[in-house]
């Protein structure tokens, strides 16, 4: 089962790395970044609200002021995300913009898995994960180089 979960969140790599692409484009042609995300973020609306009706899911506004104040704020940062996308994918490739954008995610990961941040059960950063953001590092120096 979690080589299931392995493959679909690849997927969703690749996807994420394609969407740099298409929200790229729409925000050339359109000229203006924030509508462009705004256009982004009604169709990313439209797609999640009605995947919701159609599996039956059902939300309980009992459970909304359970939510931690951190758990609000993704929103946010996914728009910053798609943002940033916009204005600088085009400009310093796909490669290097996934390339820093994913390391980045990396030692931000451990930090929050080693020390169980915002939720996350502890996963202490031994040896083997600091060698491998060191990698994800010096990669992301021979991506942006050449």
């Amino acid at each position: 089962m979690q080589w299931l979960l392995i493959g679909f969140v690849a997927c969703t790599g690749v996807l994420n790395t394609i969407q740099a692409g298409s929200n790229t484009t729409l925000n050339k042609v359109l000229g203006a970044p924030f509508w462009a995300a705004s256009v982004v973020f009604t169709v990313a609306l439209t797609a999640t609200v009605t995947a919701g009706f159609v599996s039956g899911q059902r939300l309980s506004g009992d459970t909304l002021g359970q939510v931690p104040w951190w758990g609000w704020i993704g929103g946010l940062f996914g728009a910053l995300y798609i943002i940033a996308m916009m204005m600088t994918a085009n400009k310093v490739g796909a490669a290097v913009f996934m390339a820093v954008t994913v390391t980045a995610a990396i030692v931000t990961s451990l930090t929050m898995d080693h020390f169980g941040l915002m939720g996350f059960e502890v996963r202490r950063a031994g040896i083997g994960r600091l060698m491998g953001a060191v990698a994800m590092i010096c990669g992301l120096g021979l991506i942006a180089r050449y």
